[in-house]
């Protein structure tokens, strides 16, 4: 069942009701809706998610609802707190969970885990597919989050993975200069290790760069997509073998240099 409702109340009534009687749907699954993040209204100018199911709301308050029983019915995989470092923690996300929530519902995401697991409100620095798994920062005030993005956002944070491709590869810090969507996007890649019986090889890849997809579509281009690459090679059971393994950057905070993780071994 999918259904999206944009109400406005029409007289002081609970957000729950309002919701059940418009929908049709039961008040405990609203209640489960709600917590899980797939209501919205408008507070203060701003629209942000609606989780209490007992709010007042008086007339004229718009609420939405995106309702999606089979996105609210996912578990979500649990994320590892790696540090929390007071105003920004760093997290290893695992396989299939979202760096963020959407419209539909948060609960399957690593800021809204974060967000539950150290009660503290949570800001997204920079992004990693659902589908790979690896290092994260999350951070916990506006201005932390604007610093750290910009830091993200340019060259100053080496960024290292490990991935597992499709044949056999043999490279040794190969740059790929491909830009990607008119933009410019360099990675670097190293073998570390092949598998002739399996056909793959396992590799590292430093990026200078950070665009959407880059890593996936920089090793497709060279004809060796990653195992479990649904979008640019083939879908496999194991999923994306993919993982962010190394961070490292002077805090913009601190001041300070910082190094998560550890470097994949040549």
């Amino acid at each position: 069942m999918k259904k999206t409702l944009d109400l406005t109340a029409q007289k002081p009534q609970l957000a729950v009701d309002l919701l059940a009687e418009a929908s049709g749907l039961s008040k405990q699954r609203i209640k489960d809706a709600m917590a899980k993040g797939a209501c919205w209204w408008t507070s203060k100018g701003k629209q942000v998610r609606l989780r209490k199911a007992k709010r007042s709301l008086q007339p004229g308050t718009r609420v939405q609802l995106f309702y999606d029983d089979q996105v609210l019915a996912r578990k979500p995989q649990v994320p590892t707190l790696i540090e929390d470092k007071g105003r920004y923690s760093v997290w290893h996300k695992p396989h299939g969970l979202l760096s963020q929530g959407s419209q539909w519902g948060d609960h399957c995401s690593l800021l809204r885990l974060a967000e539950v697991t150290l009660n503290k409100p949570c800001f997204l620095v920079h992004r990693l597919d659902g589908e790979a798994a690896g290092l994260m920062l999350v951070a916990h005030d506006s201005k932390a989050a604007g610093a750290l993005s910009a830091l993200f956002s340019g060259r100053d944070v080496t960024k290292v993975y490990q991935a597992e491709v499709t044949g056999i590869l043999e490279a040794d810090d190969q740059v790929i200069d491909v830009a990607l969507d008119g933009k410019p996007s360099v990675s670097r890649v190293t073998t570390l290790e092949v598998d002739e019986e399996r056909n793959t090889s396992k590799v590292s890849v430093a990026i200078e760069t950070g665009h959407k997809h880059q890593i996936r579509r920089h090793l497709a281009g060279l004809g060796h997509p990653i195992v479990g690459d649904r979008l640019y090679g083939k879908p496999d059971r194991t999923g994306l073998q993919l993982e962010a393994v190394y961070l490292a950057f002077t805090c913009p905070l601190t001041q300070t240099p910082q190094v998560f993780g550890s470097r994949p071994e040549q």
